[in-house]
């Protein structure tokens, strides 16, 4: 996932009043808004093709005001608490303000426009507001406590003990032991804080549209396919630029395009345009924001009694605290430092030989990089490409390998609603025959949505609340034109197993409460099954079935899959540092106290690489502090770790299932009874022991990044 995965949390309890708890008669909805009832279409499917911008606004306030309404039953309620009329009457309330969360929020990433990021202004302080109302509400914490204190004595099953300590927690961590005075401090930083991060992603997406590289000659795209030429026509012609061309932004410092275009002086304009983003003044620029928002997460999180935002972000992570992630991140930052040189020195004996005259630069690196592995592997990654049309990757390949492990299977239908006429809908269902979910599948990328990749889920599955999944992947290809097929990249065939991964991990979730459905584990965690998910994208089996060629149908070369495994360690230097030096700079940022939040967004950054030794221009961060939407925005704050802790599992895990005999129905329903279907409701690292046998050993992930003998 490379990005935030947007994942709702169940009842809305992570939902957030005022203008709401003021309201003298609580807004209903009208009947004829799509969200007034649950969708009648399966699985509760939201009704695409009803659900129109001005829907969200009505529906927010009566499914806000009629949450408060069950929360102030359950807080006055005369009887004595029990775990019914507390707990699991929390854990029933807000399905009202959760449905229109779940589909506003999933859309404004992946289908947004001007009203829905007006919604979105305007929601994120009243929804941070709400939760106060929830979680700073004193006569419902004191129900809570009540019951924690005597949790050992109510005879409570194990899902349900767990749901009573985490809504505990929750709570005090939500600042509901705070004094009035404090309680109303933490309502203001929690508004504004909801405001910045909902700025930043709209910032970040609109300074990444306008930072498109436009080019006026096909000679400055020399490098591209025909394809990749009309593509950017298109693109510019799509921007008024008739005659011009235009390179997209990712939202990735490196760009996609640089492993193709052979003219130097075009690469190097567009990884400028990449790298300066958010950072050259204008109405996008975010680094002011980025002060604002650290302060604000730092000072918050000291009035909770935390001494730095990563302290309280990292608590109920697997990891638990800082120093733990620090010491992961300091161990792999110098060998992976090592690794980068070392694959630089090879790159400029290409350039030499060449007789470039130049040093290898950020943009360099891509393209050559080919070029080395071209020479060492006898392998060229666009050798690849014509056997990774984009629907066999997906039924051949995803689908496939799910069927042979877990005997799930998929149905295409035509009859549901859709947001975009290139999104496609499956029906999911069991080995024993009964529908398991809907998973939907957007694969293009669009100007209104968000980049990377994710998953996120529209319906969550609870047997409390008799619901089943409906689950989405969502990715960012670009769009052959017309009648021509879409071919991925290793990458992006990787990424869609991947987003997968995380889609099982919903799908099979076999939860009672809301609570703790599919993915609503720790965020360290929650990468972990995604990353196993990408083991089959190269399993022979699976790569026989889907690698044939669009045109021709022949099979992979099995001398060209040998180059694939044979090239797995390939550059492992350079992406174990991009990803570090993200890592590093997010854990830097949010390391602050709030005397030592800077006033120079870039010297901090530049400062924070060079402590860490990962200051090395080839290869720059993944993702720089202006853009760095899984640090900034919310969803990985403090986190971006998680996906190397993740990692740790995940190697682990590949390497049991390697020596288990790999893909079986055997080792699948292992896996999933264990660990997929429990989702949130026991202590995650207890799930990877109950499916592993023991803890987690870190040398396989050494051995995969080739970071053993550095």
């Amino acid at each position: 996932m490379n990005r935030p995965h947007m994942l709702i949390v169940a009842a809305s309890l992570a939902l957030v009043q005022a203008a709401a708890i003021a309201a003298p008669a609580a807004p209903t909805l009208d009947a004829s808004n799509p969200f007034a009832q649950p969708s009648s279409l399966p699985l509760n499917y939201p009704a695409f093709d009803k659900i129109k911008n001005e829907h969200f606004l009505p529906a927010y306030a009566a499914g806000m005001a009629e949450q408060l309404r069950e929360i102030d039953a359950i807080a006055n309620n005369k009887a004595a608490p029990t775990f019914e009329n507390t707990i699991v009457a929390m854990e029933r309330s807000g399905q009202l303000l959760s449905r229109v969360s779940a589909v506003f929020s999933n859309l404004q990433t992946a289908n947004t426009n001007d009203a829905l990021d007006a919604v979105d202004r305007e929601m994120s302080p009243k929804l941070a507001a709400h939760g106060d109302a929830i979680y700073l509400n004193p006569a419902l914490f004191q129900r809570v406590k009540t019951l924690h204190d005597k949790r050992a004595t109510l005879k409570l099953d194990a899902e349900s003990k767990h749901l009573l300590e985490r809504v505990y927690k929750e709570f005090v961590r939500a600042g509901a032991n705070l004094s009035a005075a404090d309680k109303d401090k933490l309502k203001k930083y929690n508004g504004e804080i909801a405001s910045l991060q909902s700025d930043f992603s709209q910032r970040v997406l609109k300074e990444a549209n306008a930072s498109a590289l436009i080019v006026d000659t096909r000679a400055e795209l020399a490098g591209f396919s025909e394809a990749e030429i009309n593509a950017a026509a298109a693109e510019a012609e799509k921007r008024g630029l008739t005659g011009k061309f235009a390179i997209a932004i990712v939202n990735t410092s490196s760009q996609p395009a640089l492993s193709s275009l052979t003219n130097r002086k075009t690469r190097e304009r567009l990884m400028a345009a990449s790298l300066n983003r958010g950072s050259h003044g204008g109405q996008y620029d975010s680094r002011e924001l980025v002060l604002k928002l650290v302060r604000l997460r730092a000072e918050r999180a000291a009035l909770l009694g935390y001494p730095t935002y990563a302290a309280y972000s990292q608590e109920l992570e697997t990891a638990k605290n800082p120093a733990a992630v620090n010491k992961l991140l300091a161990e792999l930052a110098k060998p992976a430092v090592n690794n980068a040189r070392k694959e630089a020195a090879e790159i400029q004996k290409v350039i030499d030989k060449e007789k470039g005259g130049f040093q290898v630069a950020s943009y360099d690196w891509p393209i050559y990089q080919d070029k080395v592995r071209a020479a060492k592997y006898n392998f060229d990654e666009n050798q690849l490409r014509p056997y990774f049309e984009l629907n066999r990757v997906l039924v051949d390949g995803v689908f496939f390998a799910a069927t042979k492990e877990y005997g799930i299977t998929f149905k295409e239908r035509k009859d549901l609603p859709v947001y975009d006429p290139d999104v496609r809908t499956f029906d999911v269902i069991d080995h024993d025959g009964k529908q398991l979910a809907i998973f939907i599948f957007d694969p293009y990328a669009r100007g209104n949505k968000q980049g990377g990749a994710w998953m996120n889920e529209y319906v969550s599955q609870s047997s409390l609340l008799g619901k089943k999944p409906v689950v989405a992947n969502h990715l960012n290809i670009p769009k052959p034109t017309k009648g021509q097929p879409t071919l991925l990249t290793y990458d992006e065939v990787r990424t869609a197993f991947h987003e997968f991964g995380h889609a099982l991990h919903g799908m099979f979730s076999n939860v009672k409460y809301p609570h703790f459905s599919g993915t609503s584990v720790p965020r360290d965690f929650v990468e972990y099954p995604s990353q196993v998910n990408e083991m089959w994208a190269i399993w022979p089996e699976v790569l026989a079935n889907y690698a044939k060629h669009h045109q021709t149908g022949a099979p992979m070369p099995k001398e060209l899959l040998d180059k694939v495994v044979a090239s797995k360690k390939f550059n492992q230097g350079y992406m174990t540092t991009e990803y570090l030096a993200a890592s590093l700079l997010d854990q830097r940022w949010h390391q602050l106290k709030p005397s030592e939040i800077p006033t120079d967004v870039l010297a901090f950054e530049a400062e924070a690489l060079k402590d860490a030794g990962v200051d090395f221009a080839p290869v720059p961060p993944r993702y720089r502090t202006t853009y760095f939407s899984h640090s900034m925005n919310g969803g990985y704050s403090a986190g971006y770790y998680a996906y190397l802790w993740s990692e740790k599992l995940d190697a682990d895990t590949v390497q049991w299932f390697t020596q288990s005999g790999g893909l079986s129905r055997k080792n699948g329903d292992h896996f999933r009874k264990t660990l997929l279907s429990r989702g949130g409701s026991a202590d995650a690292m207890d799930l990877f022991r109950n499916f592993r046998g023991r803890d987690p050993v870190i040398e396989p992930l050494l051995e995969r990044r080739g970071l053993t003998g550095n």
